[in-house]
């Protein structure tokens, strides 16, 4: 299992939502002078997808080196289409990754774009509108879509801009020896360590080396919590281990509050509502964010750590799925992101043991029904799943 090494010396900048992170990258995409790495789960047929879209045909055709990978499922079949053919036109260099489920039902639910080697931009914000839902287009949304994403400057974009190198390769058309040259190549890429502001490092999970990762570093950080746990998050279904730091944590004395996006698929919602009575009665704070659709997957442990990125704190995220975040240790950032976390809990609805008291017994067996199919569905398909 890989380690998780951070780099010192980084500018990173948090980004809250793509109203700040599209005119960010579009800019750095225009300005753009060598070559542009660009992947997404979701790519919207709607006025921010068109925009991303024209710039990278912009950038192809001044002689920039552009390569797209999107999810073929995330995106769908109609939309992926169109832009093969628009991108193939104007020179973009494009790849889907794992259509009509060839390779299994492994997603890559990264969004991750890299330009010239010298700006990164990571985090949970797909490639389309705030205002409207990611599985209803047509429906528009109370509130802009609540997310973030970090643009990203300093050596840590090397590990970064190595990592989309390689994805462009795997979905390609490789063979057995020429992936075990790049497991390899992989190896000897890891940064050193190092112990000065601001340190960051770039953490993906895959279902090769980085099987646990993200769980991983989660866990140790949770382990080691001395103060609090903030954690904001839309589907959450984790297994058991996560679960268990959590109200391990919250045991010992540490302050640990989840923000926990509903309203969006009800039986998600059935799922994460069956953990509420052990979560509550070990002295965990759970909070319904009911505002607009949350999407965040941000976290901040005490005063110096602190995650953004795509993974969800569910089965398919956290053992399944392709994902990527950015973990910081550094204090002015982490009290960024509890500042960002509070507010969302404070247009929250706080969930009290008593709420669950007079449930009444179906819709209390509604919630171990859906979440033991859950399970039984993870542990299927997403190995380690318990």
């Amino acid at each position: 299992m890989r380690p998780v090494h951070f780099v010192p010396n980084n500018d990173i900048q948090l980004l809250e939502s793509g109203i700040a992170l599209f005119p960010a990258m579009l800019a750095a995409i225009d300005t753009a002078r060598n070559d542009v790495f660009f992947e997404t789960y979701i790519w919207g047929s709607d006025d921010i997808g068109s925009s991303v879209e024209e710039a990278l045909v912009r950038a192809a055709r001044r002689g920039v080196r552009v390569r797209v990978v999107l999810d073929w499922f995330g995106t769908g079949r109609r939309t992926a289409t169109r832009l093969r053919m628009r991108f193939a036109e104007a020179g973009v260099r494009y790849r889907v990754f794992n259509p009509w489920f060839k390779r299994g039902v492994t997603r890559t639910h990264r969004k991750l774009a890299v330009i010239d080697g010298d700006v990164a931009f990571v985090g949970g914000i797909n490639c389309n509108d705030d205002w409207f839902r990611d599985y209803g287009p047509a429906t528009r949304l109370p509130a802009p879509r609540w997310d973030f994403a970090v643009e990203v400057r300093g050596p840590l974009v090397a590990q970064i801009h190595l990592e989309m190198q390689v994805q462009w390769a795997r979905v390609g058309h490789l063979g057995i020896v020429n992936r075990i040259n790049l497991f390899r190549e992989m190896r000897k890429a890891e940064p050193p360590g190092g112990d000065t502001p601001m340190l960051a490092a770039f953490v993906v999970r895959d279902n090769l080396r980085n099987r646990h990762t993200i769980q991983r570093a989660y866990l140790h950080a949770i382990g080691r919590a001395k103060k609090s746990v903030l954690l904001a998050n839309p589907y959450f279904a984790p297994g058991h281990k996560f679960r268990r730091a959590l109200a391990m944590a919250a045991k010992r004395g540490v302050e640990v509050r989840l923000l926990i996006g509903v309203g969006e698929i009800w039986l998600q919602d059935m799922v994460a509502r069956s953990f509420y009575p052990k979560l509550l009665a070990s002295g965990v704070q759970v909070i319904e964010y009911r505002k607009t659709q949350l999407h965040a997957k941000v976290a901040v442990i005490d005063d110096d750590w602190s995650t953004v990125g795509s993974s969800n704190c569910d089965g398919l995220s956290l053992f399944l799925n392709q994902e990527a975040n950015v973990v910081v240790r550094d204090h002015a950032f982490a009290a960024s992101v509890r500042a960002h976390i509070e507010r969302g809990m404070a247009d929250g609805v706080l969930v009290h043991k008593d709420d669950f008291a007079h449930v009444g017994w179906i819709r209390r067996t509604g919630y171990e029904v859906a979440y033991l199919l859950y399970k039984l569905t993870m542990r299927i398909f997403a190995i380690g799943y318990a």
